[in-house]
């Protein structure tokens, strides 16, 4: 990734202003285990990382213009209330779904990670959306959104992990770590979802 990731804006990661994650370490490890993610797995991540590592911008770039940008309903998050598109917020959201991917695969899941996870969740609720870029969206991405479209992301990053010539062996060992990965996120993402006082269902 060419953006320098302490430049990139909003970018809070390790930062003290981010809020301690409800979560534990203890039930992070207990999470890791019920995903059936091992020493194994994580090291299959960080080659997932190495793949992955110039290709960000392509990914964000499928993710969201070739797929989001035709679903009306998934568009709408990045828009103004009117419909209008936000392409500065736009550009600074890709930014950041970029390094997501590289914290994905290469950061240790230590309370740095945990914490971000919930500021991530954070800004995609009621709480804190639109706030750190200052515009005016929609007011949260609903939760079964974000469940839903991990399908996606799980789908469309296994060409992405298969474009540097590794074996199939191996590109399948990284596509699975990922999709544990993102599947111990959703749940991380679901109590922070379920602690952020809402007078209608973010689901």
């Amino acid at each position: 990734m060419k953006d320098r990731i302490d430049t990139i804006p909003g970018n809070a990661y390790g930062a003290a202003e981010v809020g301690r994650s409800p979560i534990s370490l203890a039930e992070l490890k207990q999470l890791k285990v019920t995903a059936g993610m091992t020493l194994e797995t994580e090291g299959h991540l960080r080659l997932a990382g190495e793949v992955l590592a110039d290709q960000t911008q392509q990914i964000v770039d499928q993710w969201r213009s070739g797929i989001i940008a035709s679903i009306p309903h998934l568009t709408r998050h990045s828009r103004s209330l009117d419909g209008q598109p936000l392409p500065d917020y736009l550009a600074r959201s890709n930014l950041r779904f970029r390094k997501w991917i590289l914290d994905t695969c290469l950061r240790p899941y230590d309370q740095d990670w945990l914490d971000y996870q919930h500021e991530i969740a954070l800004r995609h609720t009621r709480q804190r959306k639109n706030q750190v870029d200052s515009v005016e969206s929609t007011a949260f991405v609903p939760f079964r959104d974000c469940c839903a479209f991990t399908a996606v992301m799980n789908e469309t990053v296994k060409p992405y992990l298969a474009a540097k010539g590794h074996s199939q062996q191996q590109v399948e060992q990284m596509h699975q770590a990922w999709c544990k990965s993102i599947q111990l996120q959703l749940a991380l993402w679901a109590k922070t979802y379920s602690i952020v006082p809402s007078r209608e269902s973010q689901w």
